[in-house]
């Protein structure tokens, strides 16, 4: 039978540990997937990756329709190639009941047999468009009317190998079928194309399912670290509580005999006996909660369709070690301590905490300050904002730390002035309780702490981030109206008439996200300011298509609402790029909108802009914050119900000195309520710092500075939930002790 203290310490394992197993299974299970029109070809040739960095998800360099075709017909003479089959994908969206469906965008060329004819396709039978009948596509060059010829349980829309000519011209893979060498195949292709087989054929994935899965694993990297963290600060604390309130105990061992090695060994077994079957049970927990958890990132769009748990040994290993690993460390550290009580101690009537602050506590806690200011430092210089954010959470752990570490030193005073002004005999019980027990006030505190700072880092720095850059944005439109895509990836040119064309070159084998518009000649090019210094005189451009030109840079572009390296002319862009859409109209063409855009004004522009991103963003901070809170949440209602247990005798001696049952639970009701102010107030203060030293950071990337934002309703639901478990965790036991008769 587990007492109270040995219960908190389980539970605490089993929550931190199913936390640990649950994200890390998430993390580990996000591999490429070989597209399902490509799953049935053994071998895949792809041509040359761009030379960008890995996060900005480029598309390889494409081969151009007439290197293709060659490259396809030197393929198919290597011996056990039976057929070698050219993959192009393109923009084409179908329309129901005159609405874009927003989960199919993609077209590609028919794989199999049977082709679909000319101004025929192949859909999916979920589009429920019947077999015989028309289906209107939006294209880049706007919608058009296609006979549907068959179904097909694979994605997207299919066309023949014509009709994917005309509208990809350019070429990135080639499937092989049959039993090909893969050896002969890399003699055959050139020195920079890629022989692709078994899970390396996942390299073929979509760029828009790499940028998906990309942004799955930065919030699941994100998620387990804040994971790892709750697992250690609530295993750690909750372990080196349980040992403090057992100093009595300890004390009378020692009375009796007992060595501190024979103590410390007692409470090492003591924790690793109750910290086994926890992270056991934690192991199993998490791993159920891992499998709806990512059916549900599939469906937030954190997650690619397809993504499924992997189970691996060394993650359910890693995650299982971790529990008593950490509860062992957490009561060593108070094992050490508490085993130098002298024996006289536990003669002793009155029971006084030590200090409040060791010497090791001030160091450990300065250290972690130090290590708080060194990620600050570091996140201002961050290179791109996914290390920011990386930083920024980090430092955001380390201050929490060194906030946990050093609140002992500040609880007196944070006291004084709260209680202070009060005057009573419950405002003095209570002032008094927390004052006489720094440490155990610290402790109690410390979880309120961690869920509050949390729930203001994270929600401040959604606001923070999400208001500089739609102010950035919506300072560059220069209309008063635009027009905007609706549920659309952009806008073709039957909706956009002249609108800028957003596409991608290569120069010099690198990705460059390039603007076609009307005021540019053929044949030169305008650079932007930032990249300036990137390019000479004439620029060496491969086009989607798979073509190359050389153009003349001819000027600086204006600065805009939308980011590009280079600005060609639109007709230019348009010809090598028939799936190129434009990401907005403005001023708004004249005509009636059509499928697929509505108008709206420059404000609706900047925040729609980025609209999915902030949607990811917004779910991200639900989570870390739904971690965080949920963590600190049952670590306040499980610190706070360990310690009834202890202070039962109190609650007697209360009684013994005339105080009633009410007077009691208001005075323990009160004390909760001080606890959870004064977590609230050093947390709060902890999650500011950490919010203004992203928002200097920030600041540093968008060249503009950036307020200070916090989303109090938040942060007030979070305060009031910790309110509200401390109260009910702490009046509940209050009330049950101090019914028992006084003389017991």
């Amino acid at each position: 039978m587990l007492s109270r203290d040995r219960l908190g310490t389980f539970l605490a394992v089993l929550l931190g540990t199913g936390l640990v197993t649950t994200f890390l299974l998430l993390l580990t299970s996000g591999q490429p997937r070989v597209p399902e029109r490509l799953a049935g070809y053994p071998v895949l040739v792809q041509s040359p990756a761009a030379g960008n960095l890995p996060d900005e998800f480029a598309e390889p360099v494409p081969w151009s329709a007439a290197d293709a075709r060659s490259l396809a017909d030197r393929l198919r003479a290597v011996p056990g190639v039976r057929a070698a089959v050219v993959d192009r994908t393109f923009y084409a969206q179908p329309l129901r009941d005159g609405v874009p469906v927003v989960d199919s965008t993609s077209g590609h060329a028919w794989l199999g047999d049977d082709p679909p004819d000319q101004g025929e396709v192949v859909v999916n039978r979920d589009l429920g468009v019947p077999v015989g009948s028309t289906v209107t596509l939006l294209t880049g060059a706007g919608p058009t009317d296609w006979r549907v010829s068959g179904h097909t349980t694979l994605p997207g829309i299919h066309v023949s190998g014509e009709e994917a000519a005309r509208l990809a011209p350019g070429v990135r893979v080639i499937g092989l079928s049959g039993d090909p060498d893969p050896e002969a195949v890399r003699a055959v292709v050139g020195a920079g194309d890629r022989v692709l087989t078994g899970d390396e054929r996942g390299r073929a994935e979509p760029r828009v399912d790499a940028r998906t899965r990309w942004i799955g694993m930065q919030i699941l990297i994100a998620t387990t670290a804040l994971a790892g963290f709750a697992c250690v600060f609530l295993v750690a604390s909750t372990s080196a509580y349980a040992v403090d309130q057992r100093r009595r105990e300890i004390g009378l061992l020692r009375a009796v005999g007992a060595t501190p090695r024979q103590v410390r060994s007692m409470l090492h077994r003591s924790a690793l006996a109750r910290g086994v079957p926890a992270a056991l049970a934690g192991v199993v927990t998490g791993g159920l909660a891992a499998m709806p958890l990512a059916g549900a990132l599939v469906d937030a769009g954190f997650e690619p369709p397809g993504y499924h748990i992997r189970w691996q040994l060394w993650v359910l290993a890693v995650s299982f070690a971790a529990g008593p690993l950490v509860a062992l460390a957490g009561s060593a550290i108070a094992a050490r301590r508490v085993s130098r009580i002298s024996p006289i101690e536990a003669l002793r009537v009155a029971e006084l905490e030590p200090r409040a602050m060791s010497r090791a506590r001030w160091i450990l806690g300065l250290v972690a300050a130090a290590g708080a200011v060194g990620a600050g430092v570091s996140a201002a210089a961050a290179p791109d904002l996914s290390e920011l954010g990386m930083l920024a959470l980090l430092g955001a752990i380390a201050l929490v730390t060194a906030a946990v570490l050093l609140a002992p030193a500040v609880v007196p005073v944070l006291v004084r002035v709260l209680l202070g002004p009060m005057t009573g005999v419950t405002a003095t019980l209570a002032r008094e309780s927390a004052r006489t027990a720094v440490r155990r006030t610290a402790s109690t505190a410390a979880p309120v702490l961690f869920t509050v700072a949390f729930a203001v880092f994270v929600t401040g720095t959604v606001e923070t981030s999400a208001a500089a850059y739609t102010a950035r944005r919506s300072a560059t439109v220069p209309s008063e109206t635009v027009l905007v895509p609706d549920r659309v990836p952009g806008l073709g040119d039957a909706a956009s008439g002249g609108a800028p064309l957003d596409t991608t070159v290569y120069v010099a084998g690198q990705a460059v996200v390039v603007s076609g518009t009307e005021n540019v000649l053929p044949g030169t090019a305008l650079v932007s300011e930032n990249a300036a210094g990137r390019f000479g005189p004439t620029v060496a451009v491969t086009y989607a298509d798979g073509h190359q030109e050389t153009v003349r840079v001819s000027g600086t572009a204006s600065p805009g609402p939308f980011t590009a390296d280079l600005v060609l002319a639109r007709g230019t862009v348009r010809r090598h790029d028939p799936s190129a859409l434009a990401p907005a109209a403005f001023p708004v063409p004249e005509g009636p909108v059509g499928a697929g855009a509505r108008v709206a004004d420059r404000d609706d522009l900047a925040r729609e802009a980025d609209a999915e991103d902030d949607r990811l963003v917004q779910m991200f901070a639900m989570l870390l914050l739904a971690v965080s809170a949920g963590a600190g949440s049952l670590a306040v209602g499980n610190t706070l119900l360990m310690t009834a247990r202890r202070r039962g005798p109190d609650y007697r001696v209360l009684r013994l000195a005339g105080a009633s049952r009410a007077q009691v639970v208001r005075a323990v009701v009160l004390e909760s309520a001080l606890v959870v102010a004064i977590g609230s107030l050093i947390g709060g203060a902890a999650g500011l710092i950490a919010i203004a030293g992203s928002a200097r950071s920030l600041a540093a990337q968008v060249g503009a500075a950036v307020p200070v934002l916090v989303s109090w309703p938040a942060i007030t639901a979070t305060v009031a939930t910790c309110l509200a478990l401390a109260t009910i965790t702490a009046a509940v036991p209050a009330a049950r002790l101090s019914r028992l008769p006084p003389s017991r």
